[in-house]
């Protein structure tokens, strides 16, 4: 499915996370798709159930997923209102990391350039 680095920083569990929301996104995993068990994907990537479980109660917090008790974690339709707490904490980070690229000597439309090919290449998966 992928794989986490171990010897990063960030914590195993937020590697998981960042993970399977690309996948979401990039619709690799489609809506209803059900994703492996906890005890499944603990021995694929070698892991500790706990962290898994903690990955997938985030990605259930960020409405990535959701749950149906004995039946497991399948992919949540992605429904981000203008409101929603995703979104703003999105803009959020967005705005912090486009003030500090402009700081750093980054213009304007070299910004709106990479929108732009994250934008094509977003519509060209499907995603749009």
């Amino acid at each position: 499915m992928f794989e986490l680095d171990l010897r990063s920083r960030k914590p195993i569990y937020e590697q998981l996370v960042d993970k399977l929301k690309e996948l979401i996104i990039n619709e690799v995993l489609q809506v209803d798709e059900k994703l492996p068990s906890v005890r499944v994907l603990a021995q694929q990537l070698t892991v500790n159930p706990n962290t898994i479980q903690k990955a997938y109660r985030e990605l259930e917090n960020q409405g990535y997923i959701y749950s149906l008790k004995g039946k497991g974690s399948f992919v949540n339709v992605l429904e981000f209102t203008e409101t929603s707490e995703e979104l703003m904490k999105v803009k959020e980070q967005l705005e912090k990391l486009i003030a500090e690229a402009l700081f750093l000597g980054m213009s304007a439309s070299e910004l709106r350039a990479i929108v732009e090919k994250i934008d094509e290449s977003a519509n060209r998966g499907g995603s749009n």
